[in-house]
């Protein structure tokens, strides 16, 4: 059974930093790849950045490019999430996800596993 466990998200202000954790079990982490999605209140979850599981190519949602990195440790079966300079927008529920696509997967569709989410808040 696939198990995510997200960690690290809180309350902080704008322009600081959070580093969130997912930790997997379950699986064989390093033939997936991995996804960051958010999901604020009302909205849709939406991708935010990903890593392959092949060359650990990242890529990321336009709005968090610049100020977000996703990295991953595969001898710990955990990826990373930085978020610098925060902004009240990046205010959501933050979900890791897992996925057996051999491209760089964006879709909700593309992920089989989901953490449970950890919330980050930032305040103006």
């Amino acid at each position: 059974q696939v198990q995510l466990a997200e960690s690290g998200g809180g309350l902080v202000q704008a322009g600081d930093s959070l580093r969130l954790s997912c930790t997997a079990s379950g699986l064989t982490f390093s033939t997936y790849s991995m996804g960051w999605f958010r999901q604020a209140p009302g909205k849709e979850r939406v991708f935010v950045a990903g890593i392959t599981w092949r060359d650990r190519t990242t890529y990321y949602a336009a709005s968090v490019k610049g100020r977000f990195t996703i990295s991953r440790d595969n001898a710990k079966n955990t990826v990373y999430l930085q978020m610098n300079s925060l902004k009240p927008e990046d205010t959501a529920v933050y979900y890791c996800a897992a996925s057996r696509s051999r491209f760089t997967p964006t879709l909700m569709a593309d992920f089989g596993s989901w953490g449970q989410g950890t919330q980050v808040t930032v305040s103006s």
